[in-house]
């Protein structure tokens, strides 16, 4: 009977979601809805940027906001907590935070601590050294994994084998700790699915992986910003999705059914499940144009359409 229930509703609310681009179930059906589906939901801390950069937020407000979306999970930025990795009474207090809430840490995101594919082995194996403190951090927050991005290469060959040894030496002092190394599609040779899928079947660690982005896939961009190179996104996503030990879905803009304009989240969502990844799926509302709640709210609704549909 709960079963029949269950599919009579969702059938109601996906005609609703359909007709009007407005989720037609309350709190009840919307937890009946997660709970069915095949993946959790995390929230990705950079959905927040603009109110973290601009001083509306605290770091360790994170796990209440995570919560009042209905999230699982907490993915960190480390950018908004740059120099707490070694503190552990400010990490215990985001652990307090957490478990306070009921939810989970995932993972943390480093950005701005050295190129991991860069060709001077003197920069690279600083840049390697500044993740270390990451892991510990991840370690101490309870985390699976820490994202890292492969910048700094300038010809494929060298940068493959920069970005080999990095991922190497990072996955081999993570491995005790229980950390995953996961590469993210996230501008230059990372956003080319062949390169960075030849470089997951290259690796040889067990817990180095991948944290393919719904988006993400420009390799070159002009010096306004601009695409000029952009990757075919769902042929890229099928080619680094395997190696998945976390997926990110990234949203810009939707339109008034609801749905991203730039990603068909039918089709992402159906690689993912049709892959037998079942871990976190983590919401990252990426522009300043618009609300982040409201983003978010609508990030959230349409994985979970997409998610009870596929």
């Amino acid at each position: 009977m709960q079963r029949r229930k269950f599919i009579s509703r969702t059938l109601q609310a996906s005609s609703l979601v359909a007709m009007t681009g407005i989720p037609a179930f309350g709190m009840g059906d919307f937890n009946l809805l997660k709970n069915e589906l095949f993946f959790k939901i995390s929230l990705a801390q950079w959905s927040f940027h603009n109110a973290l950069r601009a001083g509306k937020m605290d770091n360790l407000d994170f796990a209440a906001k995570a919560k009042s979306f209905n999230c699982e999970g907490l993915e960190y930025v480390n950018q908004f907590f740059m120099d707490k990795a070694k503190d552990k009474k400010y990490l215990s207090e985001m652990n307090n935070r957490a478990n306070s809430e009921g939810v989970e840490n995932v993972l943390i995101m480093i950005d701005k601590e050295g190129q991991l594919a860069d060709v001077d082995s003197k920069k690279r194996f600083k840049a390697i050294e500044n993740h270390y403190k990451w892991i510990d951090a991840a370690h101490f927050l309870d985390c699976h994994a820490i994202r890292v991005n492969l910048g700094g290469g300038v010809e494929k060959d060298e940068a493959t084998k920069a970005a080999l040894d990095s991922l190497q030496q990072l996955s081999d002092y993570s491995k005790d700790a229980n950390i995953n190394i996961l590469v993210e599609n996230h501008g230059g040779f990372s956003s080319d699915g062949l390169w960075l899928s030849n470089i997951m079947r290259n690796v040889e660690r067990e817990n180095c992986g991948t944290l393919p982005d719904f988006g993400n896939f420009c390799i070159e961009k002009n010096k306004d910003r601009e695409c000029i190179n952009e990757y075919n996104k769902y042929k890229g996503f099928a080619e680094i999705l395997p190696f998945a030990k976390g997926v990110s879905a990234k949203s810009i803009e939707f339109d008034g059914m609801g749905n991203e304009t730039t990603i068909d989240y039918f089709k992402m969502m159906k690689m993912v499940k049709d892959s037998g990844y079942t871990g976190f799926i983590g919401i990252e509302f990426g522009t300043a144009k618009a609300s982040e709640a409201q983003g978010i709210k609508l990030t959230r609704d349409l994985l979970i359409k997409a998610g009870s549909q596929v």
